[in-house]
């Protein structure tokens, strides 16, 4: 009798438990659902505040949704904390970077989005937006020869893509390849065909 009475017991906590959970789980959604609507509305500090009832700092989720709300809100300190913070909690997260350099730009922080990006090759090599940006950092670091690389990568995938082409014409064009320059800024001029940078570019091979 006294074994069945402890078993019992221990089916109850058990129940008491899963409903505890269950109407856990629920609080959590609602706050994230009634986020969304306060970011609808554009009404971000809001939004924070809502999900803050909520918190969890081992959550990426949480983490993650900060970091945005943030960024939207335009406190980019804060933003980019939350960011680094939903990376570490998953290191192999591209939506975290990717998220994370967000900020960063705004703040400036042109090494550490270079960083970022470098990482997120590391796991996808041919990601569009971290070899793109990549790219331009070093194109605009005069660092030809490495942007050259990641601009080929581009074009390689996407062969009729404006950006990629526009960016590896420039950047031939600095490492004195004029005659490919001038065929990609010719392919890219039949994306746009009134692009004023790549009609420049055009202009300035003899």
């Amino acid at each position: 009798m006294e074994i069945l009475r402890k078993q019992i017991m221990v089916v109850a906590i058990l129940m008491a438990s899963m409903s505890s959970f269950a109407q856990n789980d629920a609080v959590i959604r609602k706050a994230y659902k009634d986020s969304y609507a306060q970011e609808y509305n554009k009404l971000y500090g809001e939004a924070i505040a809502i999900l803050n009832k909520v918190k969890d700092d081992n959550s990426y989720e949480y983490n993650l949704r900060m970091g945005w709300l943030y960024y939207m809100n335009k406190n980019y300190t804060q933003s980019q904390s939350f960011y680094q913070k939903a990376a570490s909690l998953k290191p192999y997260s591209i939506e975290a970077k990717l998220g994370w350099v967000k900020p960063l730009s705004v703040l400036e922080s042109w090494d550490k989005v270079l960083q970022i990006y470098e990482e997120v090759l590391k796991i996808d090599p041919q990601n569009y937006t971290a070899n793109y940006w990549a790219g331009v950092i070093l194109f605009n670091r005069k660092k030809y020869d490495q942007a050259s690389k990641l601009f080929e990568k581009i074009i390689n995938l996407y062969p009729f893509e404006y950006d990629g082409n526009h960016m590896l014409a420039w950047t031939y064009y600095y490492l004195n390849k004029h005659n490919e320059a001038k065929t990609l800024f010719t392919k890219a001029l039949l994306y746009k065909p009134d692009d004023s940078s790549s009609l420049e570019g055009l202009s300035k091979i003899k």
